[in-house]
């Protein structure tokens, strides 16, 4: 098993990881941008899809854990046309500012280079500047960005793809 600073980090999935990481979206998102429920419901949605069409050939998890307790998330998710998601990038706010996020970015770019996929795009929201400014870094682009209240408040919804 891997580890980033101390935290061991899998690359499988185990019973009760997609069930944690809806909840740590839920809580997180509530406490940091005030998201209500329906944003906990749709990851656990987008969490079906992606565990749906898993192929561990084309997929790649980082299940971040401080002891048995889950701290972190980020999913390499396989889309049509060899292109890549990335998604679900979430840390624990107690470990954020301590370089996991780059070490994550460094080793998703990794895998996507390994699995010689064509091209990789998110989606993110207003409010997530730390993390817009980590994808941008790691090459990153804005694509669009459109008004929403998907999740019950306004926000701006952002398109990134990966320039190469």
């Amino acid at each position: 098993m891997a580890e980033f600073q101390g935290l061991k980090v899998r690359h499988h999935l185990v019973p009760g990881d997609l069930g944690q990481v809806a909840s740590l979206h839920g809580r997180i998102y509530a406490e940091e941008h005030d998201l209500a429920i329906g944003f906990e419901a749709y990851v656990m949605e987008c969490l079906i899809e992606f565990f749906s069409q898993f192929d561990e050939r084309k997929d790649r998890v980082w299940v971040l854990e401080e002891g048995d307790k889950m701290v972190g998330f980020l999913a390499l998710m396989h889309r049509s046309g060899q292109m890549a998601q990335l998604r679900f990038l979430l840390l624990e706010k107690a470990f954020r500012g301590k370089g996991l996020g780059n070490e994550l970015m460094e080793d998703w770019l990794n895998s996507y280079e390994e699995m010689n996929y064509k091209g990789a795009y998110l989606y993110t929201t207003s409010g997530q500047d730390p993390a817009m400014s980590l994808y941008e870094k790691y090459g990153f682009k804005r694509e669009s960005t459109i008004h929403s209240r998907y999740f019950g408040i306004p926000l701006l919804e952002t398109l990134f793809r990966l320039k190469q």
